[in-house]
């Protein structure tokens, strides 16, 4: 790696830009309303750009090309889940929950099921959801920084991204956030799609795979390096090698130390250890890490097999119901004026994500001719910041990688902007209020904390763990949301059955897997998907458990349907309980103010 100082100020650029657009924001923020929900204000195009540009975070901008890059065919579930998943947003639960009146998930909640129990069990998922999404953020932050700016340590990248959003939320809240969200969309789109039609230009007019004497990506052999590749292991990897290889190497390999040339035999795994320099000439074959297609045709084949096949639906079934779980999404269809504003928002954000996804997936197939290096270390999230210099090297390969690197440092910021903001929305009204006053407290614990754990937790594929929240989201909250909407007969202690069931279910999942990290990766595969299995578990036991206690169903039960079912024209929508979000003084400004959408 070397000093890209393009890339160092496109980075700095976007984080005064950023701070710059919500400290302005953040004047205009002056009452709860703003902080929690931007006076309910903000219209359909403005907040599914905010939207899309919350929901692309570090596993779309980097995690999918890496993705692809490693797994081929199979990574095509993730762009497909992560856009598919407002399809449903948008039929089952986007207008209803926009017109119940609530102000956050936890609201909801206790609004539709009358339990102040059940609420507080919401906010402790809320939180910990946000949490886990905004853990891998900060990580990937870390490492793009890390890549431009090889002597800067990795927390660097991700405290710069930290304490930026905290103190945009602490100016303005949702206010300013939606703002900033709805720039940074942009921003991406651009500094995905313009470094990528400059590759793709590049890689045709160089005659294409013949023209670098590579490997075919259909071609029934293993990648090949284009030139001669000095790779250094930053955590301990396994490697597959499908056709022999002399790598030299200087470092400890099978657990026995190496400094020259060694041999890999065709079929053989190995074992580098941290800090491992490997040196390899070009033409040779590419060792790929464990579990990773080998060979590039069946990189381009979809998953064979049962256990690949029953991962693969659970990764779907996670993507498609998981969105509806998450609360930094669903946060946002509360700040529309109307239950069809939020319907249309949805719709918008469909067509945003399906122009953006298409980017990655080109990044990811040309990393594949032009970065193999990167399988052989497993840091395959880097593909998009490593690509531009390998095919453009010089002053054209220095800017690419520049506005793909702000681009991705825009992805952190919204992403994680939009996480502390829900975060500490519930923190503040559910936790913290009756002893503090102040929502800024609860936006420094709702950063603070994932920080730590960033730094403290093994950094893995960015997509995968954010799969898992995904998981976690679709078997905790999407059965309530769905059978809240749509059910009568739902109870809170089968809402909370069901949230406990399935989160619990993939809890535990989850720590057997960061367990595994530690310990040898001896975990299998369908722990690090399991919501398969909890989504069906939490649906069934809210239901079993809500028909066991009928005599809980709340009396407003039918009061509650019909507002979020009502057409908006009818005029039902109120905003639940006003009283407890505001002053007097903010409810008069509310009333008779005027300001800017």
């Amino acid at each position: 790696m070397t000093l890209n100082l393009w890339a160092v100020a496109g980075i700095a650029l976007v984080g005064l830009a950023t701070f710059s657009l919500g400290f302005r924001s953040s004047r205009l923020a002056s009452t709860t309303q703003d902080f929690l929900v931007a006076r309910r204000t903000v219209r359909s195009r403005r907040n599914a750009a905010a939207v899309s540009g919350e929901y692309l975070s570090a596993a779309s901008f980097l995690g999918v090309a890496g993705l692809v890059l490693k797994d081929g065919a199979d990574a095509l579930w993730y762009p497909i889940g992560f856009t598919a998943g407002y399809l449903a947003l948008m039929l089952f639960v986007a207008a209803p929950l926009r017109r119940s009146g609530a102000y956050t998930l936890p609201d909801f909640c206790e609004a539709r099921l009358g339990s102040r129990g059940l609420r507080g069990l919401s906010t402790g998922f809320v939180v910990l959801i946000g949490m886990l999404y905004l853990v891998p953020q900060l990580q990937g932050a870390g490492m793009t920084l890390h890549q431009v700016l090889p002597s800067a340590p990795t927390w660097v990248g991700a405290a710069v991204v930290a304490v930026v959003v905290i103190v945009n939320v602490f100016g303005g809240g949702m206010r300013a956030i939606t703002v900033v969200q709805a720039f940074q969309y942009w921003l991406k789109l651009f500094a995905i799609a313009a470094p990528t039609f400059v590759m793709c230009a590049l890689f045709i007019g160089d005659g294409g795979v013949r023209g670098l004497d590579a490997t075919g990506l259909s071609e029934p052999l293993p990648p090949r390096f284009t030139s001669a590749a000095v790779v250094r292991v930053e955590t301990d990897v396994v490697v597959r090698v499908d056709e022999s290889v002399r790598p030299w190497a200087s470092g400890r390999i099978d657990n026995a130390p190496a400094n020259g040339h060694s041999y890999w035999s065709a079929g053989t795994t190995h074992t580098v250890e941290q800090g491992t320099e490997l040196r390899f000439a070009a033409g040779e074959s590419v060792p790929v890490v464990e579990g990773a297609p080998t060979d590039n045709q069946s990189w381009l084949r979809p998953v064979s097999g049962s256990g690949d096949l029953l991962t693969t639906y659970s990764l779907i079934l996670a993507l498609f119901l998981g969105t509806m779980g998450l609360p930094h999404v669903l946060v946002r269809f509360y700040t529309n004026p109307d239950g069809r504003a939020a319907r249309r928002t949805t719709l918008h954000v469909l067509l945003l994500l399906s122009l953006f996804y298409v980017f990655p997936m080109l990044i990811g197939a040309l990393s594949r001719v032009y970065t193999p290096e990167l399988l052989v270390t497993g840091t395959t999230d880097a593909a998009a910041l490593a690509l531009p210099m390998k095919i453009a090297p010089g002053l054209l390969g220095q800017i690419l990688g520049a506005v793909t690197a702000a681009g991705a440092f825009a992805a952190f910021l919204s992403t994680s902007g939009g996480l502390v903001v829900s975060v500490a929305g519930v923190l503040y009204t559910d936790w913290l209020k009756r002893w503090f006053r102040d929502f800024r407290l609860a936006s420094g614990i709702a950063g603070g904390v994932p920080l730590a754990l960033a730094l403290v937790l093994k950094q893995g594929d960015i997509s995968m763990s954010i799969g898992m929240t995904f998981a976690l989201g679709a078997s905790t909250f999407c059965p309530v949301l769905v059978l809240g909407i749509w059910w009568r007969k739902i109870t809170w202690i089968g809402a909370a059955a069901g949230m406990v069931i399935g989160g619990g279910l993939v809890l535990a999942a989850l720590g057997v897997t960061i367990f595994s990290r530690f310990t040898g990766d001896w975990a299998p595969e369908y722990l690090q998907q399991p919501a398969l299995v909890t989504v069906p578990v939490a649906f069934l036991a809210v239901v079993i458990m809500s028909k066991a206690t009928q005599s809980r169903i709340p009396a407003d039960t039918n009061r509650i349907r019909m507002r979020m079912h009502a057409p908006d024209r009818l005029g039902f929508i109120r905003d639940r309980d006003i009283a407890r979000f505001g002053s007097a003084a903010d409810r008069t400004r509310l009333a008779n103010g005027r300001h800017r959408r």
